[in-house]
């Protein structure tokens, strides 16, 4: 049965205990029962003051793992690091791994081929990979491989074995092409009025032919002509005394061509709208001429490749051992 309060102190005085009301009544049942030995009463909760019941002040749980620092080697980020380092230190005395990450699937690159456009890889479907034609075949499949809405320029790429470094193997020259061009040329002769143009930023030619007297007062336009590829060079047959002879040789289709750093002559012989046997003169030519200027110096293969195209057409290796 409850006892209250009142009753354990008197029970506890009368047992000489120094006991007062200010002593909760657990602690005043904890000594009765030491001097007694007799077991503790339950008590209920009814019988202890709000104080005593727990309801007014929460204990805290007591655990035996510490408490975590905000910083420092006790922090929660510490903590578990140093947790991570004994469990990978554990796999390796083990001999056990951590299973690998499956590598990213790369992609194969795309083949040159495969990045052009459309209308090209359709027209290239006409060439055998790795095959060189005759100059007659490539002349026709030149024309028929030519996708463009435009009349696209024929063009020749010759790879001469030749070191443009040495002055005897710097290959150029020029020549009138026996069909043409196929563009309408605008030729100028150099004179007064011309330079006054010149002053004036006006440029409506593609070829100016000078005499040599005259080319001291050209010098000064030198910087604004020279990477236009328009000052007149005795080399081009563009500075000459006889000025009709040149203006009728450019008008019916004079080149120029020289190798460039690495070898190769770029020209080009025609227009596709030409017929293949005009196309053929064209490219005779040019082989002829580049024959003529074959160094003596050169050792081995002179004409070690030779590719036709048109503009933005796919390019058709020739057998050079039918061409020189």
């Amino acid at each position: 049965m409850a006892t209250s309060k009142a009753d354990l102190l008197k029970e506890a005085e009368g047992m000489g205990l120094a006991v007062t009301s200010k002593n909760t009544v657990a602690e005043i049942t904890a000594a009765i029962a030491a001097i007694s030995q007799t077991p503790i009463e339950p008590i209920e909760k009814g019988d202890l003051e709000p104080a005593e019941t727990g309801e007014a002040i929460q204990a805290e749980e007591v655990t035996d793992e510490p408490k975590a620092a905000k910083a420092g080697k006790r922090s929660a980020k510490a903590l578990a690091e140093a947790e991570e380092k004994e469990a990978k230190e554990a796999r390796k005395a083990t001999g056990e791994t951590a299973e690998a990450k499956p590598k990213a699937t790369v992609k194969p690159a795309r083949s040159r081929l495969e990045r052009r456009g459309k209308h090209f890889r359709k027209t290239a479907e006409q060439l055998e990979a790795g095959k060189t034609y005759g100059l007659e075949e490539a002349v026709a499949l030149a024309k028929s491989t030519s996708y463009v809405k435009f009349d696209a320029t024929v063009e020749l790429h010759l790879r001469l074995g030749v070191d443009p470094r040495h002055a005897d193997q710097n290959i150029r020259d020029n020549l009138v092409l026996p069909a043409g061009t196929g563009k309408n040329i605008r030729v100028a002769v150099a004179s007064d009025d011309l330079l006054a143009s010149l002053d004036k930023g006006v440029i409506d030619f593609d070829v100016l032919v000078a005499t040599p007297d005259f080319m001291p007062k050209l010098g000064k336009y030198a910087r604004v002509l020279g990477p236009k590829g328009l000052m007149p060079n005795p080399k081009s047959g563009t500075v000459t005394t006889d000025t009709d002879k040149a203006v009728a040789e450019a008008k019916a289709g004079r080149v120029e061509y020289r190798v460039d750093s690495t070898g190769i002559v770029h020209l080009g012989v025609g227009k596709v709208s030409f017929s293949a046997a005009q196309l053929l003169e064209n490219i005779n030519a040019v082989l002829a001429s580049i024959k003529a200027n074959k160094p003596a110096s050169v050792k081995g293969s002179y004409l070690k490749a030779v590719h036709l195209t048109t503009s933005m057409g796919p390019s058709i290796t020739l057998d050079t051992s039918t061409l020189l």
